[in-house]
Formats: structure tokens, C-alpha cells, sequence
């Protein structure tokens, strides 16, 4: 079992809301883990897209690989499995299904707006085809400069908070996560160490490709002009 390692602050990234019948009503009857999933990730796909008219497709599921590797471990028992979790998500009434010209299946949320959007499915006032629909898909969450620091190193203070937002702002993402490898690897968990090394790339330049792998570059940063640097 994969071990979760908790949630992030991510204040780039709004918080999906979940009505809350969902925990009341729902939730107590879902005894299908597919259901389960496939309802919550349609409620999370909605909340992203944008503008009045919201929802999401058969393919949209299928081409999310996070998603459907969660749902079995071949492609095509996932393939099974998501198909089974809307049948049981379309016959509870969580979810309406509705169909383009070309009788590919859509799915919304069975809300007041969903039920609305499909009767003006029916009447023509819209169609699929003409609703820009943007292709989103789960991705692993990058980890903060706080939670890098928190789990390597150690409890944070207002002084080392303070240097890590300047680092966040300064460096790349990339960047900062390589220079904490490094000094795990080193075993030289000091900030001061982590930003020496952040700063000797930006002095060099570094690009993309340079990832800093090799043991030499590893032993440059704990004997050469960095090793001796202390902690705040």
C-alpha cells in the first residue's frame, strides 16, 4: 500500500467544493469503490472547467492515466471498472448522462444547473460540439518549498519561512527539489546548503538538462566551498 504523506498548502490551487449531501446522503450508500471514484472525480473535472455549461466525457475519464491506473491494474479491467462506477452513478441519480450527435456519452452532476443544461441539450439551444472543452487530468502534486524543508530538515522558523518564500519566488521548481535531493543524498540538511547550491546555478546559469547527477557534482557540493556551511 502506498503510504499517503498528507496534504499540502497549495495556494495556487483553490479547493474543489463538495456539496455537502455528498457526505450526508451519498456517501453512506456508495458501496462501490468505482462509483465512489468516478463520482468524485467528476465533481473535481466540473468545478475546473469553465463558463455555464459543464461536462464531462466518456474519453475525458479514459484519457486521464492517474486516473485509471486507481481503478484496476490493466488497462482494460480500468476500461470495466469506470464503466461499471457511471452505470451505478447514472442509475443512483448522482450522475445524468446525455448524448452528442455522435452518440458518445456525457456526463453532469445531477444539480439543478445539470438538469437545466440537459433540457436545453434537448431543445437544441446548445450542443456538445460547440461548448470549448477543456482536456484537464489529475496530476501528482509537486511538493511546496515548506513541505520539502519540513520533511528533510526539520521545524520551520519565522527566519527560514521568510527564506524560503524568497527562494520559491527566485528559483525554479526543479531546481529547489534537485538542490534538496542533493543534500539528502549528502546528507548535509542545512538551508544555507541548499541555497548556496541554488545560487551557484543561477551564477552558472544553469539550464534543463544540467541535472547535477553524477558523483562528482554530488561531492563537489559536500567538498568543495559549500561543505563547511552552517544552519541559520
Amino acid at each position: 500500500m502506498n503510504v499517503f504523506n498528507g496534504f499540502a498548502s497549495s495556494p495556487n490551487q483553490a479547493p474543489t467544493p463538495v456539496p455537502a449531501a455528498f457526505f450526508s446522503e451519498l456517501l453512506p450508500q456508495i458501496d462501490h469503490l468505482a462509483e465512489l471514484k468516478v463520482t468524485l472525480y467528476t465533481i473535481w473535472f466540473l468545478f475546473q472547467q469553465e463558463g455555464h455549461i459543464r461536462f464531462i466525457t466518456e474519453a475525458d475519464f479514459l484519457d486521464d492515466e492517474l486516473l485509471m491506473s486507481g481503478l484496476a491494474e490493466t488497462p482494460q479491467s480500468a476500461q470495466a471498472a469506470l464503466r461499471e462506477g457511471l452505470e451505478r452513478a447514472v442509475a443512483r441519480g448522482t450522475l445524468l448522462r446525455a448524448f452528442d450527435s455522435h452518440q458518445e456519452p456525457l456526463y453532469l452532476l445531477n444539480t439543478e444547473r445539470g438538469r437545466a443544461t440537459i433540457k436545453g441539450l434537448e431543445k437544441g439551444a446548445w450542443s456538445p460540439e460547440s461548448i470549448p472543452h477543456a482536456h484537464i487530468h489529475l496530476t501528482a502534486d509537486r511538493p511546496n518549498i515548506f513541505r520539502l524543508y519540513e520533511e528533510n530538515i526539520g521545524a520551520l522558523t519565522p527566519i527560514i519561512a521568510n527564506a524560503l518564500e524568497d527562494a520559491e519566488k527566485t528559483y525554479p521548481t526543479q531546481w529547489i527539489e534537485d538542490a534538496f535531493r542533493i543534500a539528502v543524498e549528502n546528507n548535509v540538511r542545512r538551508w544555507r546548503y541548499i541555497e548556496a547550491i541554488l545560487k551557484s546555478w543561477q551564477e552558472e546559469q544553469r539550464d534543463g538538462t544540467n541535472r547535477r547527477d553524477s558523483q562528482e557534482n554530488r561531492q563537489r557540493y559536500v567538498q568543495g566551498k559549500y561543505g563547511d556551511i552552517g544552519d541559520y
